[in-house]
C-alpha cells in the first residue's frame, strides 16, 4: 500500500479483520537530506590508492550510494581506477574531484550532492628546500632566501606550498625571501609542488632547519711586524671564524678619542667596498699606529662587530708626540716610582698600556695623570708596551718597560740605539752592596768579565743588537751572586727616522732632469750635425738662368782662388729684392752667401778668438744688376810658442757685397 504523508506527526496503522496494527508515526522533513563524503587520505600516494565513503545523515536504511568525478553530470561513475568496496565505500587511484549521493525507494528518492573532494596524485617528484646563503652560521639580522625546487620536473609549471614550524608561514610562492631574519623566522621549513594544470603533488621536500645565531663573533687581528723597521710594509690579518663563508673584510686606522678614553675609525685606502682578502698592507708607516677590522657579507651588507685594537710600534722620537722615561732605562725594581712623560703638539694627552697579558688599558687604571705625565702606582707597574696619545689624534714612540722583583736589574736603554753611537749598558743591585765581579752576556754568550759595572760600546753596530744580561759576585770566590733578567737592545741604522720615501722621490725627480738634459744635448748635436752645408735659392722667374750662372761662376773663382783655409763651410742663399714690381718686370736680385771656415792649430784644439767684425765692400758690375754678399767666418791657428803660421789670421766675420746693373736695362 502506498501512502502520502498528510502532515508531520501524523500516525498510521493498518487493520485486518478485527486485528489492528500499532500506529506509526511519520516525521516528514521538510529539506532533502545531504550525502557527506569523507577519505582516508589526504592525496593519492605514489602507486597507492584512497578510500572514499559516502554517508547520510541522520543515519537510516535503504540507502544506496552513487559516485560521480568530475563535473556534477547524471553520468555516473564508471570502474576505471575505481575499486568499489562496499555500497558506501570505494578505492580510487586517480586524481580528481569526486561527488557522492545517496538513493532509495521506487522510484528512486535522491539526497543532495556531497560537498566535492579534491584528490591529489602524489608523483614520483620529490621537491628540494635551498637555503641561501648557504653559511655554516647564520645570525639574526641577516638576509636569507628558501627557494623549492622540483627536480627533474621538466617543463610543467608549478605552484609551491610551504610548511613550517616556525611562527611565520611562507606564501604559496617558489622563493620566500627573508630581509631580516629574527626570532620568528627560526624553525624547520617543508616545501612541495602542485602541478597548475593537473592535480598532481610533488613528494614533500626533506626537512631544512634555519637555526640563527644571536651574534656575531668580533674578528681577530693581528699586525706584522709588530716593531716597525725602516722602510718595511705592515701586514694586517683579519681572522674570522667561518674563512670561506663569503666575508668581505674592512680595514681601519684607529684616531684617539680623549674625552671617551676610546677611538675613532677612519676606512684605510682601498677598503671602503672591502677586500676578498683576509689581509692587507700598509706602506710607508713611520710612527706608531693602531688598527681594527670587521667582517661584512650579504645584501644589504650585515657586519660583524669590531674587532680589538691592534697596534704596531715604532721607538724612534718625533715631534708631533714623543715618550720619555724616567729612570730612562727598560728594567725597574718594583716598588719604586717610574713616571712616563708626553711631549709634542698637542695640550693634552693620554698614556696607553697593552700588557703582557694583552690588555689594553689607560694611565687612570694603573696611575696617575698629572697634567703630560703619568705616574705609575707602585704595585702596578706591569710589563707592557707604553706610549702616548694626543688630542690631535698623534700616537707617540712606543717603550716596553718592565718591573722586577729581582734584586738586580739591567740597566739598557728604552729606545733603539742609532748605529756609530755610543752606549752603555749598566747593573744595577736593589741594595747598595758593592760587587767584586760582573759579567756581561749577549745572547746568553759572555762578553766581559772584570770589576766594572758597566759595559760601554764606543761604536754600536748591527752586530751589537741582541739580548743583553748581567751576573754581579758579591765576592771572587762567587758564594752569592745575582743575575738580572734579559733584556733585548735595538739598533737602527742611523738617519732612518724618517721615511726613505721622500729620498726615493727626490732621487726619482734628480734622475729625470739629468735625463731630459741628456736628451737635449743630444738632438742639439743632432740638428747641428745635420746644418754643414745647404743652398737656398729663391728668386722670380724671369730671373732663373742668369743666377745660376752668378752661383756657379762664384764657386769656380773660388776653386781656382788658393787658400791657407780648409774645411770650410759654405752656406748661399738667394734674397728676393723686397720691392714689389708690376707688369711682370723683372726685380734686382739679391744672393747671400754665407761661407763657415775653420783654422787648425798645430798640436792644439782650436781656441775662438774674442774679436768679431765686420767687413762690407761694394762694386759695380756692367752687365748686370745683382748684389752678393759674403759671410765667411773663419777662426785663427796658432802654433805653440809664439809662432803664427803664415795662414794665420784673426778670427773673421765679414761680409762682401756686390751690386750690379743688368745688362739690358
Amino acid at each position: 500500500m502506498t501512502l502520502q504523508p498528510l502532515s508531520d506527526g501524523s500516525s498510521y496503522m493498518c487493520k485486518f479483520e478485527d486485528e489492528e496494527s500499532e500506529s506509526i508515526q511519520l516525521k516528514v522533513e521538510t529539506q532533502r537530506p545531504k550525502a557527506k563524503l569523507s577519505k582516508d587520505k589526504t592525496n593519492i600516494p605514489v602507486g597507492g590508492s584512497v578510500t572514499l565513503t559516502c554517508s547520510v545523515s541522520p543515519p537510516s536504511s535503504g540507502w544506496r550510494y552513487f559516485w560521480y568525478r568530475g563535473k556534477k553530470t547524471s553520468e555516473l561513475l564508471t570502474t576505471e581506477g575505481v575499486v568499489v568496496l562496499s555500497n558506501e565505500d570505494i578505492s580510487v587511484s586517480q586524481e580528481g574531484l569526486y561527488w557522492c549521493r545517496g538513493g532509495r525507494g521506487n522510484p528512486v528518492y535522491y539526497t543532495d550532492y556531497s560537498d566535492a573532494i579534491g584528490m591529489d596524485k602524489i608523483v614520483k617528484i620529490r621537491a628540494v628546500v635551498t637555503l641561501q646563503p648557504n653559511w655554516p652560521e647564520l645570525y639574526y639580522g641577516e638576509t636569507i632566501t628558501l627557494t623549492c625546487e622540483v627536480k627533474d620536473g621538466g617543463d610543467t609549471e608549478w605552484e609551491y606550498e610551504w610548511t613550517t614550524t616556525s611562527s611565520h608561514k611562507p606564501e604559496k610562492q617558489k622563493e620566500y625571501k627573508i630581509k631580516y631574519a629574527s626570532t620568528s623566522q627560526h624553525g624547520s621549513y617543508w616545501c612541495r609542488g602542485r602541478m597548475k594544470r593537473g592535480k598532481s603533488l610533488t613528494e614533500w621536500s626533506e626537512v631544512s632547519k634555519l637555526t640563527l645565531s644571536h651574534s656575531k663573533s668580533s674578528p681577530v687581528l693581528t699586525v706584522s711586524p709588530l716593531w716597525l723597521s725602516p722602510g718595511a710594509s705592515v701586514t694586517l690579518n683579519c681572522s674570522v671564524k667561518d674563512p670561506s663563508a663569503g666575508w668581505s673584510f674592512y680595514w681601519y686606522k684607529i684616531i684617539p678619542k680623549l674625552s671617551g678614553s676610546s677611538y675613532n675609525f677612519e676606512l684605510l685606502p682601498g677598503s671602503s667596498n672591502g677586500t676578498d682578502q683576509d689581509s692587507y698592507m700598509v706602506h710607508g708607516q713611520t710612527h706608531t699606529a693602531g688598527y681594527v677590522c670587521r667582517a661584512g657579507r650579504g645584501d644589504p651588507v650585515s657586519y660583524t662587530r669590531f674587532s680589538e685594537p691592534a697596534f704596531v710600534w715604532s721607538g724612534d722620537l718625533h715631534s708631533a708626540a714623543s715618550l720619555t722615561v724616567s729612570p730612562d732605562r727598560v728594567q725597574h725594581f718594583t716598588e719604586q716610582p717610574v713616571s712616563l712623560s708626553c711631549e709634542g703638539n698637542s695640550a693634552e694627552w693620554r698614556v696607553s698600556r697593552f700588557s703582557k697579558f694583552g690588555r689594553l688599558s689607560r694611565c687612570s687604571s694603573w696611575g696617575t695623570m698629572n697634567g703630560s705625565t703619568c705616574n705609575i702606582h707602585v704595585s702596578q707597574l706591569i710589563d707592557g708596551v707604553y706610549w702616548c696619545e694626543s688630542e690631535t689624534a698623534q700616537f707617540s714612540n712606543a717603550v716596553n718597560i718592565t718591573g722586577e722583583n729581582s734584586d738586580m736589574i739591567l740597566v739598557s736603554p728604552v729606545r733603539p740605539v742609532a748605529e756609530g753611537d755610543p752606549v752603555t749598558l749598566g747593573c744595577k743591585l736593589r741594595t747598595q752592596k758593592v760587587l767584586s765581579e760582573v759579567d756581561f752576556y749577549k745572547n746568553g754568550k759572555l762578553i766581559q768579565n772584570d770589576t766594572r759595572m758597566e759595559l760601554t760600546i764606543p761604536a754600536v753596530s748591527q752586530s751589537d743588537e741582541g739580548f743583553y744580561k748581567c751576573i754581579g759576585k758579591e765576592s771572587a770566590r762567587g758564594s752569592h751572586s745575582w743575575t738580572s733578567p734579559e733584556s733585548w737592545m735595538s739598533v737602527k741604522l742611523s738617519g732612518t727616522e724618517s721615511s726613505p720615501l721622500p729620498l726615493l722621490l727626490i732621487v726619482g725627480l734628480v734622475c729625470g732632469v739629468l735625463l731630459i738634459i741628456l736628451l737635449l744635448l743630444l738632438l742639439y748635436y743632432s740638428r747641428k750635425s745635420k746644418d754643414s752645408c745647404f743652398i737656398s735659392r729663391s728668386q722670380s722667374t724671369n730671373q732663373g738662368s742668369a743666377t745660376d750662372h752668378m752661383i756657379n761662376q762664384d764657386e769656380t773663382q773660388r776653386k781656382e782662388s788658393p787658400s791657407p783655409l780648409h774645411d770650410d763651410a759654405c752656406l748661399y742663399e738667394s734674397i728676393k729684392d723686397p720691392e714689389k714690381h708690376d707688369n711682370d718686370e723683372p726685380s734686382d736680385v739679391t744672393y747671400s752667401l754665407i761661407e763657415l771656415k775653420n783654422m787648425a792649430k798645430k798640436g792644439k784644439q782650436n781656441e775662438p778668438e774674442s774679436s768679431v767684425y765686420s767687413a762690407v765692400n761694394t762694386e759695380s758690375a756692367a752687365d748686370d744688376n745683382l748684389m752678393y754678399a759674403q759671410v765667411c767666418s773663419h777662426k785663427n791657428a796658432k802654433e805653440d810658442k809664439g809662432k803664427s803660421s803664415p795662414a794665420a789670421v784673426d778670427e773673421t766675420i765679414y761680409s762682401e757685397v756686390k751690386p750690379g746693373k743688368a745688362a739690358d736695362q
